[in-house]
């Protein structure tokens, strides 16, 4: 009986030390890594593109000896998190508790859908997580960090802009449709709103009202198609009667394959212009069988000389991908790894507050031109500067199977824009390798007639 007493307890001392040696492994090892979520709506090229931008960012850095923190190298290792927040908020927000609760990753890069977004921030907050915003939009984002700057310090939105910017970025880029319209004849084109019903839209409906009629234009209406929806056929009707000489688009979703197809099924005799991400996809001119033709696309980067590592990016993506095309959120994520390392590097510490510090210094010559962040007493802090200087954005047209960048084009932006806020200095800027805007064909053909 003894006997067996003493072998119980030498079986659990075993399994005590046995366990022990393995947690103190795990330890060892994990100490040597940086744990980066990735997470987004993965089933989907906004967040396929945020991985694949991760990875090529973590396999240089890797190779090069990963991340310096007091002199020590830590290998980055990526957790892919789909959100599902294109169908659920609950789960979008499930799926980022489980990132920081249980992978216990360091940091946080991604995010697509507002409304899942702002939800995901309350995790972040209340874990004290790094959380760097790719994909969305809605100035409350960063409005938050405004009114509660210790809770919500920790979110930084390296790519994409906040409504209050981003609005006078998208009505900048109608800047060249106008200028062509004007050219054959139309003194003050009229203008449809076409935009997602969805929470990061609302205010771009609200601001481009004000900002197309300062800028000689007439704003005819507001179609508020659904964010997946399979025809928007009875908008485009709807927007042709109007007698609109243009439509300004805002499509984050599924929808803008649907838009630009029907558009040009339809020979809508108004240019087509603005925000749809889909539409930025070599795959979309396939998936509309050519019907996008002339369409216009803003985009964060494209296969031009932004910076010194813009070309290099997009053909290194392009390799990978087959061939497609790298929409924002891959660029996106790939400066997102690396100016997150600098700031770690500057840092010298995982710590999150310290990185916060480092991370707002923040002056990252990237993919999509030098990214820095609006600071702490700004209306919406932490968001990246847009400009002539820093991430200027471009609008790409659609002609004959190929994407062209037709945005900046070495003219200034109109004077009521700038008056709004929007920065000036454009005329300095032109990138090699772009082109002049083009009316489709048949606009020019369809108002010239009406003359």
């Amino acid at each position: 009986m003894q006997r067996k007493k003493i072998m119980k307890c030498l079986w659990v001392l075993f399994i005590t030390l046995f366990v022990a040696f393995l947690s103190g492994g795990t330890k060892a090892y994990a100490a040597d890594e940086i744990k980066i979520g990735v997470i987004g709506p993965m089933k989907f090229v906004y967040g396929d593109h945020m991985m694949i931008g991760a990875q090529m960012a973590v396999e240089k850095i890797n190779a090069a000896g990963g991340i310096k923190v007091k002199g020590k190298n830590y290998k980055i290792v990526l957790h892919k998190s789909d959100d599902n927040s294109f169908l659920s908020t609950p789960d979008a927000v499930s799926a980022m508790e489980r990132l920081v609760t249980m992978t216990k990753v360091d940091f946080v890069i991604g995010g697509f859908r507002t409304e899942a977004v702002l939800a995901q921030q309350e995790v972040m907050a209340d874990n004290k997580i790094i959380f760097l915003g790719l994909g969305s939009a809605h100035d409350e984002q960063c409005l938050k960090v405004a009114r509660n700057y210790d809770r919500y310090k920790y979110w930084f939105r390296v790519s994409c802009q906040g409504n209050i910017t981003g609005i006078k970025n998208l009505v900048v880029l109608a800047d060249p449709v106008i200028r062509a319209l004007k050219k054959i004849g139309i003194e003050k084109p009229r203008i449809a709103l076409l935009m997602d019903k969805a929470q990061w839209a609302d205010p771009l409906a609200v601001d481009a009202k004000k900002l197309f009629p300062q800028m000689g234009c007439e704003v005819v209406g507001e179609w508020r198609p659904g964010f997946s929806a399979t025809s928007v056929a009875a908008e485009l009707s709807a927007i042709k009667s109007s007698g609109a000489h243009m439509i300004f688009l805002a499509a984050a979703g599924p929808a803008g394959n649907v838009i630009n197809r029907q558009w040009g099924e339809l020979k809508i005799p108004a240019a087509i212009e603005g925000s749809n991400t889909e539409g930025g996809r070599s795959g979309h001119w396939q998936t509309t069988n050519g019907l996008c033709n002339y369409a216009a696309v803003p985009n964060a980067f494209g296969d031009v000389e932004i910076t010194p590592y813009t070309r290099p990016f997009y053909a290194e993506f392009t390799k990978r991908t087959g061939g497609e095309y790298p929409i924002y959120t891959g660029a996106g994520a790939y400066d997102a790894i690396n100016l997150l390392k600098t700031a770690i590097e500057r840092a010298g510490t995982l710590d999150s507050d310290e990185v916060v510090v480092a991370l707002e210094k923040t002056d990252h010559v990237g993919i999509v031109g030098t990214i820095a962040f609006t600071p702490r007493g700004d209306v919406t802090p932490h968001t990246n500067i847009w400009g002539p200087k820093h991430a200027t954005w471009i609008l790409e047209q659609w002609i004959d199977g190929k994407k062209y960048v037709v945005w900046p084009d070495g003219r200034e932006i109109h004077p009521a824009l700038i008056a709004a806020g929007a920065p000036a200095g454009w005329d300095k800027v032109k990138y090699k390798g772009s082109r002049e805007y083009v009316l489709p064909p048949w606009v020019v053909d369809y108002w010239k007639g009406k003359k």
